[in-house]
């Protein structure tokens, strides 16, 4: 099977979810502009069904197997946006479905995933701990395993974002994409560098988990310490075998960004652009704020703001806002 998608596999993608999903808008962030040193745009997918972007792939991959497949339920594991977007899936196909998540899941994913009507499995464990016992819970039981980022299709899913944007922005300079496992950024990059190849393709990645960063330097996939983050939805500590090949390919440059200037992030959105955003969704624009980006004032930056799913109280702390507001 092959194991990255095609831009004919991201086109396809595209139609099957055009009934099922929003196109989300691209809006100018004209407040931020000043600060950030040149023209922007947002892709929010925090406006996206489920609040996230993982809706894209986990639906394009479950559109695409067979009633037999999917019989006896989906199963994965996830930081929980594609936990909530896998569970849509599976609420619209009348299917059971399994997720297996870190016990560090913010709670409002955890409840946002069970009220979508999945079984919820809390792990204490690495990445390659849960999927082992993801993959022994499907074997068991005849589960379909749907992986969030390995999956050629769920990143084709992803893809699609690129084609709006492109779409919506035409003369787009430069596209700035989180990065943690590697599956929306290997999809997006994949839909720009295959349409436009001009346009640069920008990773931003937390400081404290540099994966692909220094696996990039390195030359090849390196396994590093798993180190907390504020941005939760990239902590990962070792890069997709599946993407890292098709981010080296297609991802112009990865930047890094620390925790401080991801938190400066999300303020900006909230209080210049009104869009609720949790850290892994503001790196992008936490790395533009840092100067962690060389651009032109010129330039036409599309920030893709992958999710909003994060607990009031944290995002209370986050934004400085008094806890009592939340009482009242």
């Amino acid at each position: 099977m092959r194991n990255h998608p095609t831009i004919e596999d991201i086109l396809e993608a595209r139609e099957r979810l055009k009934p099922h999903i929003r196109h989300t808008p691209l809006l100018r962030a004209d407040r931020i502009e000043s600060a950030a040193g040149c023209q922007v745009y947002l892709k929010p997918e925090t406006l996206q069904i489920t609040g996230a972007f993982k809706i894209r792939g986990a639906l394009n991959k479950t559109l695409s197997l067979s009633r037999e497949e999917i019989a006896n339920g989906l199963i994965s594991s996830s930081s929980g946006n594609h936990a909530q977007g896998l569970s849509y899936a599976a609420r619209m196909l009348g299917v059971k479905v399994v997720l297996v998540l870190p016990v560090t899941t913010p709670r409002i994913k955890i409840a946002n995933t069970r009220a979508l009507g999945a079984e919820v499995i809390l792990f204490d464990g690495d990445n390659a701990a849960r999927w082992k016992k993801v993959y022994e819970i499907a074997e068991q039981n005849g589960y379909a395993v749907v992986h969030g980022f390995e999956d050629p299709l769920v990143m084709a899913g992803q893809g699609t974002i690129g084609c709006e944007i492109l779409e919506d922005l035409e003369d787009v300079d430069t596209v700035v994409v989180p990065l943690g496992g590697g599956g929306l950024i290997s999809g997006i990059a994949t839909a720009i560098k295959e349409t436009n190849p001009s346009v640069r393709v920008i990773g931003a990645e937390p400081s404290l988990t540099p994966k692909y960063h220094r696996s990039r330097l390195n030359k090849e996939r390196t396994s590093l310490p798993l180190k907390d983050t504020i941005a939760d939805g990239l902590r990962i500590s070792v890069p997709g075998q599946n993407p890292f090949p098709i981010i080296e390919k297609y991802v112009d440059e990865i930047v890094l960004v620390e925790d401080e200037h991801i938190v400066a992030g999300m303020r900006a959105l909230a209080r210049d652009a009104k869009l609720i955003a949790e850290p892994a969704a503001a790196i992008g624009i936490g790395a533009l704020l840092a100067g962690s980006l060389t651009v032109r004032s010129d330039e036409k930056v599309c920030v893709v703001l992958t999710g909003g799913n994060w607990d009031l109280r944290d995002l209370a702390e986050v934004y400085g806002a008094a806890e009592q507001a939340l009482e009242d």
